[in-house]
């Protein structure tokens, strides 16, 4: 009875503060009111060291878990290929990793890998290479000597390049499958030209030819301290493992730090493209080359993109040509900065045959609109409280912190960006952004490709609208010219002859 009596009061209890509470709700989930995150980007000299050879070691130790994770980094990547083996960059990260080493064939080293509980891998990007070790503390000293050896000496195993030659091989016939794949490989061809090496693609004929001798001359191009810098999280002290990398380290030959990647030459060409192609569904992807990263206004240029159609549902272009109209599934635009030349700027909807015409009209009058009229207070806010509030999630993690500190030493960030980067959001005003949108969009000297098929395409929606001002055609755009590129050999890439 007592114990009831208790209970009873701890309800009246509580259920009095919690009228009391209620009292105290706004009327809506959006007037509820949040103290400022409170933030301060770190800074990386706190967390640089740098070994006797010069390499940069950025650190963050953590005793939570009995782990370390070892991670290098090198310059250098697809873009120092021959353009005749294409193809070989990516072959030669996966067999750094697969195909053995000095001390164990490719099948032992697997299995010891496995024996130790190491998390080992190697890759080879577009303009960076990596490699990564994350093994348990009380094993790192053999890991790690099994991990040096693996890429200072890689066996490159003949049995194993054949294997993985098959794989890429196979996987070539089946690539024009996909209308987006196609569209992708068409665009960047657009853009940069098809001997650029953002546009460069493996064929039969470049694998084919990919040998034990080439992989070990990219290898020594790329991997050697000359282009590496090393992040260390985990469980360690900073010292003793600075001591342990002089030591794993010690005898490796600097050689010449790569070059950098090469801006694209071939000039760029607007107009209407098409490939022709047999699909239900359409890609389509309207755009042209854009700004470097480090471009005074690069961060207006993001804001007026993510209002545009950057930032999924909220976008305008998403609005229209998917919410509102009802054309597509996927609809939206990116802007994409390089650091050594200029990016693209791309607006993309996949739609059905009758209405390419239209959603490409609807995304042309975004871009008109944009440029013509400032946004409205509600629409930058959105997008600047997104920007600013998700900014802490760049350095949530210590090895994404240590990941950006690395690449903007290597890419010579300006000093500061991180600790101004709120500021900068936080001071653009939507004069700012349609002076953005004037200066780095340009609908009129665009490319506008589309994968599908064209001569349904060209007549749009003529024949089943009834909406005089909904009907649109191809003609629209460009005085009504278009050009076919040619459909492709998936294997060679080269031109099929019709």
């Amino acid at each position: 009875m007592k114990t009831l009596i208790n209970i009873t009061c701890a309800a009246f209890v509580v259920a009095g503060s919690t009228m009391s509470y209620a009292d105290d709700l706004p009327a809506h989930p959006r007037e509820i009111q949040f103290d400022a995150l409170e933030f301060v980007p770190p800074n990386a000299d706190e967390f640089r060291y740098e070994l006797s050879n010069g390499v940069p070691v950025y650190m963050a130790p953590s005793d939570e878990f009995p782990l370390v994770d070892i991670r290098f980094s090198f310059k250098g990547g697809g873009y120092l290929e021959p353009a005749d083996k294409a193809g070989l960059s990516a072959m030669t990260g996966q067999m750094i990793r697969t195909g053995g080493s000095a001390m164990m064939g490719p099948s032992e080293l697997d299995e010891e890998f496995d024996f130790l509980a190491a998390n080992v891998s190697v890759g080879v990007g577009a303009t960076s290479a990596s490699a990564r070790v994350d093994t348990l503390t009380s094993n790192l000293d053999r890991t790690f000597e099994l991990f040096m050896d693996m890429l200072r000496n890689p066996r490159f195993d003949q049995g194993r390049l054949d294997t993985l030659r098959g794989q890429a091989l196979e996987g070539l016939k089946a690539r024009d499958d996909n209308g987006l794949a196609i569209a992708l490989r068409e665009f960047n061809y657009l853009m940069w030209g098809e001997d650029h090496h953002e546009s460069r693609q493996p064929t039969r004929e470049s694998l084919e030819s990919i040998t034990t001798d080439d992989l070990r001359a990219f290898h020594e191009q790329i991997f050697h301290p000359g282009n590496l810098m090393i992040s260390v999280t985990g469980d360690f002290e900073e010292q003793e493992m600075l001591a342990f990398l002089e030591e794993q380290l010690s005898g490796w030959e600097a050689k010449s730090e790569a070059p950098d990647a090469p801006a694209p030459t071939q000039a760029f060409e607007p107009g209407v493209y098409y490939y022709e192609k047999d699909q239900p569904q359409v890609q389509v992807l309207v755009g042209h080359r854009s700004m470097t990263r480090d471009d005074p206004n690069a961060i207006e240029a993001d804001v007026m993109n993510q209002i545009l159609g950057g930032s999924g549902f909220t976008s305008r272009i998403t609005n229209s040509v998917r919410t509102r109209e009802g054309l597509a599934y996927t609809a939206g635009s990116f802007l994409q900065t390089r650091v050594d030349y200029p990016g693209v700027f791309a607006s993309y909807f996949f739609t059905k045959t009758p209405t390419t015409a239209l959603a490409t009209r609807l995304v042309f009058d975004e871009l008109d609109r944009i440029q013509k009229e400032p946004v409205t207070t509600d629409e930058l806010e959105t997008i600047q409280n997104n920007l600013i509030e998700t900014f802490p999630r760049n350095f949530e993690s210590k090895g994404a912190m240590l990941g950006i500190f690395m690449n903007d030493e290597r890419t010579d960030r300006p000093e500061g960006y991180w600790q101004n980067y709120r500021d900068k959001v936080r001071s653009v005003t939507p004069e700012m952004v349609q002076q953005a949108a004037n200066e780095y969009l340009h609908p009129e000297d665009a490319v506008i490709l589309v994968v599908g098929p064209w001569e349904e395409i060209k007549k749009g929606n003529s024949e089943s609208e009834a909406d005089p001002s909904r009907v649109a055609t191809m003609d629209e755009f460009f005085d009504g010219k278009a050009t076919r590129i040619p459909t492709r050999d998936p294997e060679s890439l080269k031109p099929i002859e019709e």
